[in-house]
């Protein structure tokens, strides 16, 4: 190893890692190669433009072949070999996949399905991340780790784990259960008294009269406890965070000055993304937008980088992986068209990303994953694949537009709640209609704002809303009577608040409100009382008519809800509220009662925006061109294959942007400069 030390900075930051620079790279895996492919992987790599790899994330078994045994030498090499040509390296602790020695040795390691099946290895995320064996062992090794390289130069950042978490229903789980029903409540009959007042244990006879008698929500004959339900999901959540931190303070103390991440997928509901806040430097996402969707899949890819943006408190964050092309994992694996990859890359970076990783550099000949595209596609560097990412490697390192945009932020007026209690509660058998899907909702809300190229922010519900004209609530359905009132509050200080339906139907514990499927507060905000609810079929579909917004038609629900002061925007055929807009203190509360169609998401949605004041960065683009500001520039992405025209505004003028083409505009005082102008 080499014994030169990088010089410790005072305060971790994506720009410790950046250095001026966008990050460019991916997944590199070694270990999986004869040492003699290493030289030809750096020479590729600077070919390509590539800065930044990402070693170590799946090599515990490469480090530890046996109990207590170690072999770093081989790393050492690949990190020395990494320095030497210029790159840097983001190093992952490896604890995402144990070895098959310690599931073979201590089976108490694995992690057990609700229904009593154990997964076993053989694959990955095969832990408990409640069991002390594999919290110890994954703690030892990580020590070890970052005692070797915490100051190597190569290093410029730490990932931690990959893709958190596997969830289990085990022994030990049950054990932590107990401790952190203990910790929630109180010990003692006073805590199990509370306890059982919480979780509605006087139905079907499920009193609780010791807490020994307190178990995991296994598989059960019929439908379960729903509060105990979704507190196991919050103790699950927990005991993933504390992995988490166990292994971040280990590695901030060989080195506190450099920067810590882990790489989430925004779909996950393992975790509740939001207590990672604080935890780590800043947000690394994995993104995968199916290119069979077309220009739509540009919406799921925004989805993924505002939620990074929003965990990293605004601040920018790394795209840790995407696919160069097609993956595997998909019922059919559509190959990104030409184009498709550097657009894709390119819209992470308009809205925040300093970082442009993959998964991964070289693709794999061998396991598992052996299909999903590689940076080096299998084909070897003579492929449309290839000289794509070296075309794109070159462009940012040395366009000065894209440069400029290093360290800039993205602001938006606009803000989306997204809560991961409402979306485990709404996940379980006993709700209106299995219909309902909380994630499903909230990307459809959020597709309707990137449609209307209206920028937009996550926050959690019981953020400071006050920076927001507006905030949108789809499906919040756990609203305790804290954050209702909080809710209110910023409609009454002059928010518009866009409520959809099933938003506080009940409370932290999954009791409903009293008085109608609405916490007070909200009910008093919005002016609406939900009497009934009145889901729809799959193909049902009923019409509603507004004079205000035109008619759309209404899938999967519709509810009885009755006007209490609000005023009514939509209705349905019969006469009940679809939507409605009511004034409360000096703001206002709107209330979507419907599932609306997409068009008709639009327009309630833009209604709701013009009405606060939130506008588009650019309106009246053609469908399938989104617009994004950065700092001072504007960034223009054509979503479709075929090339549009751009009409002449106050932000740009008259312009043809190809098929996936990017245009990016410096904004000035008088009038805009053309940075780029950059074709498929």
């Amino acid at each position: 190893m080499t014994s030169r030390t990088r010089k410790a900075l005072s305060v971790p930051h994506l720009n410790d890692a950046t250095r001026g620079r966008l990050l460019y790279g991916g997944d590199y895996n070694p270990e999986q190669w004869p040492e003699d492919v290493w030289a030809e992987d750096m020479a590729l790599m600077r070919q390509a433009g590539v800065n930044t790899v990402t070693v170590g994330v799946f090599s515990w078994a490469r480090y530890e072949p046996r109990p207590g045994e170690r072999d770093f030498a081989w790393l050492d090499r690949v990190l020395d070999l990494v320095h030497a040509n210029g790159l840097g390296a983001i190093l992952a602790t490896p604890t995402a996949s144990p070895p098959p020695w310690l599931g073979h040795l201590y089976r108490d390691t694995l992690p057990v399905m609700a229904d009593g099946v154990v997964h076993g290895y053989g694959s990955r995320n095969q832990y408990c991340p409640s069991s002390p064996v594999y919290r110890e062992r994954a703690d030892a090794i990580v020590e070890d780790l970052a005692a070797r390289y915490a100051h190597h130069p190569a290093v410029t950042m730490w990932h931690v784990g990959n893709e958190p978490g596997p969830w289990c229903w085990c022994r030990n789980c049950e054990f932590g259960f107990r401790s952190w029903l203990r910790e929630r409540y109180g010990d003692g009959d006073a805590g199990l008294e509370a306890l059982n007042q919480a979780w509605g244990t006087a139905f079907w006879s499920q009193h609780y009269g010791g807490w020994a008698e307190i178990k995991p929500p296994r598989a059960a004959p019929y439908m379960l406890n729903p509060a105990q339900v979704l507190d196991y999901s919050r103790y699950l959540s927990d005991a993933l965070l504390a992995c988490f931190d166990a292994e971040a303070a280990i590695l901030r103390r060989h080195n506190p000055a450099l920067p810590i991440t882990t790489n989430l997928i925004p779909d996950y509901a393992a975790i509740d993304q939001w207590d990672l806040r604080g935890r780590f430097d800043f947000a690394s996402v994995d993104s995968y937008p199916d290119p069979a969707l077309g220009a739509e899949a540009g919406a799921d890819h925004a989805y993924a980088a505002d939620l990074a943006r929003s965990l990293s408190g605004g601040q920018p964050w790394v795209l840790m992986e995407q696919s160069p092309s097609e993956v595997n994992w998909r019922q059919v694996n559509k190959h990104k068209r030409p184009g498709q990859m550097r657009l894709y890359s390119l819209q992470a970076i308009a809205r925040g990303a300093d970082a442009s990783l993959f998964f991964q550099w070289r693709q794999a000949a061998s396991g598992a994953e052996r299909f999903h595209a590689g940076m080096l596609p299998n084909a070897g560097p003579d492929t449309r694949t290839f000289r794509e990412v070296t075309d794109h490697g070159r462009e940012l390192a040395e366009d000065d537009g894209l440069k400029a945009l290093i360290g800039t932020t993205v602001t938006a007026r606009a803000a989306i709640i997204l809560d991961w209690p409402s979306r485990w509660a709404l996940s379980w058998r006993g709700k209106p209609s299995e219909r309902v899907d909380y994630q499903r909702i909230v990307k459809q809300w959020h597709a309707s704002l990137w449609r209307q190229n209206i920028a937009v922010d996550f926050v959690r519900v019981s953020d400071d809303l006050s920076g927001y004209p507006l905030v949108l609530a789809p499906a919040l359905h756990v609203l305790s009577t804290a954050d209702a009132e909080h809710l209110a509050r910023y409609a009454a200080d002059g928010g518009c608040l866009v409520a959809g339906y099933l938003t506080g139907t009940v409370d932290q514990t999954t009791r409903l409100h009293p008085g109608g499927y609405q916490a007070a507060a909200l009910r008093e905000a919005l002016g609406v009382f939900v009497e009934e609810f009145h889901p729809l079929d799959e193909g049902e579909t009923e019409l509603c008519q507004s004079a205000d917004l035109g008619d759309f038609d209404a899938l999967d629900w519709t509810e009885l809800a009755h006007p209490r002061g609000a005023q009514v925007i939509a209705a349905l055929k019969d006469g009940r509220a679809a939507v409605t807009r009511n004034a409360h203190g000096s703001g206002t509360a709107w209330y979507v009662a419907v599932q609306p169609c997409a068009d008709g998401l639009d327009r309630i949605l833009a209604e709701a925006a013009r009405q606060s004041g939130v506008e588009p960065v650019v309106a009246g683009l053609p469908r399938g061109v989104e617009a994004v500001r950065r700092g001072d520039t504007l960034v223009l992405l054509n979503h479709n294959a075929e090339a549009v025209v751009i009409r002449g505004s106050a932000e740009v003028s008259d312009t043809e942007l190809p098929g996936y083409g990017v245009l990016l505009v410096l904004l000035r005082a008088s009038a805009p400069e053309h940075r780029q102008d950059s074709p498929q």
